[in-house]
């Protein structure tokens, strides 16, 4: 690092310290670029306009999962925003200001600004650069509802600083936020609606894991609204009532705003630099997470790919090692990334849902297990829910050793540690055949990954695969 020296271009006098990378943005994808930056041996700097640590971790996954487990485990409202805010800070501690720099990382906090090649501009202060990290991420998204009062809706942004229990929550969007935080504020004993402009909640995910899950959130006492966009919202003395497309209304306290995110880029100067974003201002970069402008790298969910702290992290750190290397570039891919919503059961996936296979994958074939069939989830009580494994044909060798897995669904308990099995085939191209012939440890739920994949050979719990077929949602 070259530090108090007049860097080319600055005006007279002014001051740059200079690194060889220099990283925008303190949450996972910030965090991820720096620390392979210093593994490189580079020096590197972080600007953070905010904690260390992100959306994650003060806002994010780790509140969030923290007060779902609270809920769980049946403790009160007050008790459970203790444990958070314990949680978080337990975290923090782990990714502080002082922890990075005695790593070697240079904190610069304030507000940054791109001021030219090779420089930004941080509150005034000059700092320059070889390669660059854009990682800003993003914030909540408020539709622009006639008559919704932005500073009076709840966001994750600001939910976990509630001081009391609200009587009555309405949470606009069944996406996974919307969902995981809707079922803990039920079991926490606030009344909960959940309204959902799509046909059936998450989506993105198998139909057959939006209806188990529609049944675990009434179970709970949560009401779904579900094909019926709001339309306007009313003030009351009491709350909000909220209009909806179908012609009903529900009245709620308060307002849980999950219905999506916006990028944290309109003030970082990048139309007047040329850095190239798309219509709703992410980041546009290459397979490779480089942007249009040279030198300059884009990471996390400011780039608009999948909004995971692990996808975040890994991007980071990709970005990082690209920009500091002389070799061939890594390429992101989502193709073997999970995604997991943290509901009771949880839903989680990796690649491609049976209804995309069956229209884009050509010969792909379906292994599917209800929970009732897997011995670990009858012992527990926890036959709610079940595995899908897709298999495709590889290019040569087609259909031998069930070929190659494209996608799973597993809806269990436990479904966020089963389905790192399904990512590891994916990741590192393992046939169904290894899985199948793999010993596990009895009774334990992964088990339940194993007797789905020998569906692709033999008859299994008296089931074998079947053609992948069009779900119709």
């Amino acid at each position: 690092m070259t530090a108090d020296r007049n860097v080319s271009g600055w005006p007279a006098g002014s001051l740059a310290v200079k690194y060889d990378l220099l990283v925008i943005g303190a949450g996972a994808a910030g965090l991820g670029a720096a620390r392979a930056g210093r593994r490189r041996g580079a020096s590197v700097a972080v600007v953070a306009d905010g904690p260390i640590g992100g959306e994650c971790t003060f806002v994010g996954c780790v509140p969030s999962k923290t007060l779902i487990e609270a809920a769980r485990a049946g403790e009160t409202f007050e008790a459970a925003m203790k444990r958070v805010r314990s949680t978080v800070d337990e975290v923090a501690a782990t990714e502080s200001a002082t922890v990075l720099r005695a790593e070697g990382i240079d904190v610069i906090e304030g507000r940054a600004r791109l001021a030219g090649p090779g420089r930004v501009d941080v509150d005034g202060r000059a700092v320059a650069y070889h390669r660059l990290v854009l990682a800003t991420g993003t914030t909540p998204a408020v539709p622009p509802i006639p008559g919704l009062d932005e500073a009076r809706v709840l966001t994750n942004q600001n939910v976990f600083e509630l001081g009391g229990r609200p009587a009555s929550l309405l949470v606009l969007g069944g996406g996974p936020i919307g969902v995981e935080l809707g079922q803990a504020f039920a079991r926490l004993g606030t009344e909960v609606t959940v309204i959902e402009g799509d046909r059936r909640l998450l989506p993105r995910e198998e139909p057959e894991a939006s209806a188990l899950l529609s049944e675990a959130l009434a179970a709970d006492g949560v009401r779904v609204h579900t094909g019926s966009k709001v339309l306007s919202a009313e003030h009351t003395a009491t709350g909000t009532r909220l209009a909806l497309e179908d012609g009903s209304s529900v009245h709620g306290e308060r307002i849980l705003v999950a219905a999506g995110r916006r990028p944290r880029s309109g003030d970082l100067g990048l139309d007047e630099h040329g850095v190239a974003t798309d219509g709703r201002g992410f980041i546009v970069t290459d397979r490779h997470l480089r942007t249009n402008v040279a030198a300059v790298y884009a990471a996390g969910d400011v780039t608009g790919r999948p909004a995971f702290t692990h996808a975040a992290d890994e991007m980071g750190r990709l970005a990082a090692n690209n920009a500091l290397g002389r070799l061939a570039y890594r390429t992101f891919s989502e193709a073997a990334l999970p995604a997991v919503t943290f509901t009771d059961p949880e839903v989680a996936r990796v690649g491609v849902t049976e209804d995309t296979a069956a229209a884009t994958v050509r010969g792909a074939r379906v292994a599917y297990l209800p929970l009732a069939q897997v011995d670990r989830a009858v012992t527990a009580g926890r036959t709610d829910g079940y595995v899908k494994l897709i298999a495709g044909p590889r290019r040569l060798t087609g259909g031998l050793a069930g070929g190659r897995l494209v996608g799973a669904t597993v809806v269990a308990a436990h479904a966020g540690e089963m389905i790192a099995v399904p990512t590891l085939m994916m990741r590192t191209g393992m046939t169904p055949a290894r899985v199948a012939l793999t010993v596990q440890a009895y009774p334990t739920w992964t088990l339940g990954i194993r007797q789905a994949a020998a569906q692709f050979f033999v008859e299994s719990a008296g089931r074998r695969w079947r053609p992948a077929r069009p779900t119709g949602r």
